[in-house]
């Protein structure tokens, strides 16, 4: 398939995809699920006793709750949260300990986190306290990362004796380089807030809640067109799977098709009149 027949079948699945809302939000064990602000779910991380650790319920309630928000098209952005002590502590280290290697080799653990990862709404993560192991490879999925001055972050497996296998090595390698990823790795210890911003994990909220800024941020992207929104999130996802040259005519493709849009014009002559565009995400 050509990168313009490619971008036109995924422009007319856009539509076809915000054109219809699935039902309500649903209860969830594990999750709060709530609309701050109008086209912004917020799924907020609810384990407290347990510093909100992943086990596997916990994490399909997060994979089921991001799911059904994606697939509502009253939705624009997510935001993902935990406490104010803890986004995620890791994951649940009970429930690991006595798999062995043919179990956790056969079923393929860890293979569903990629889910939040494939996403096709914006997702933004707002970090408060430990953010650590399999919760910082949460976070790390996250299109977006928002962190609090109490933020804690690190990839403490090497002190299992294991290593991380939600992503870790991978996302930070991308994202910070080698060396820093080798010292999260190799050493286990944990860096805060303003490491972590120096280093270009996270962008760091100072004055107010983290939450609140990610509410700001998530209802920005969410009023504008859908389409272009999901259409430049997957032009961004590509340039760390593609060459230069490939993610350039990608990119490319991808622009030239949104002008099949009602957006595109909508946009174009709202700046031409000097006016307020008025999304039908069409």
């Amino acid at each position: 398939m050509s990168f313009l027949a490619f971008s036109r079948s995924t422009l007319r699945h856009s539509v076809r995809f915000f054109s219809t809302s699935l039902r309500a939000d649903r209860e969830y064990a594990n999750v709060l699920v709530s609309r701050p602000t109008p086209g912004v779910a917020l799924i907020t991380l609810n384990r407290p006793k347990a510093l909100n650790a992943l086990n596997a319920a916990h994490f399909q309630d997060i994979s089921d709750a991001m799911k059904e928000a994606d697939g509502d098209a009253s939705v624009g952005a997510m935001i993902l949260t935990g406490s104010e002590r803890a986004f995620a502590a890791g994951a649940d280290i009970k429930e690991m300990k006595d798999k062995s290697f043919a179990e956790a080799y056969t079923t393929d653990f860890l293979a569903n986190w990629e889910v939040i990862a494939k996403l096709r709404k914006p997702v933004i993560a707002a970090v408060s306290g430990y953010a650590l192991g399999g919760g910082l490879e949460l976070a790390l999925q996250a299109d977006i990362l928002l962190a609090a001055p109490s933020a804690q972050l690190g990839q403490p497996e090497i002190n299992l004796g294991t290593i991380p296998g939600g992503g870790g090595t991978q996302r930070l390698a991308r994202l910070i380089g080698k060396s820093h990823t080798m010292e999260l790795v190799l050493t286990g210890r944990m860096i805060g807030a303003d490491e972590a911003e120096r280093w270009g994990i996270v962008r760091v909220v100072r004055e107010g809640s983290v939450v609140d800024e990610a509410v700001k941020v998530a209802s920005e992207i969410a009023n504008k067109g859908h389409i272009a929104v999901n259409a430049g999130k997957e032009a961004v996802n590509a340039a760390f799977e593609m060459s230069l040259a490939e993610g350039l005519r990608f990119e490319r493709r991808l622009f030239h098709g949104l002008f099949a849009t009602k957006d595109q014009k909508e946009g174009m002559a709202a700046f031409a009149e000097k006016r307020r565009a008025e999304w039908t995400h069409s």
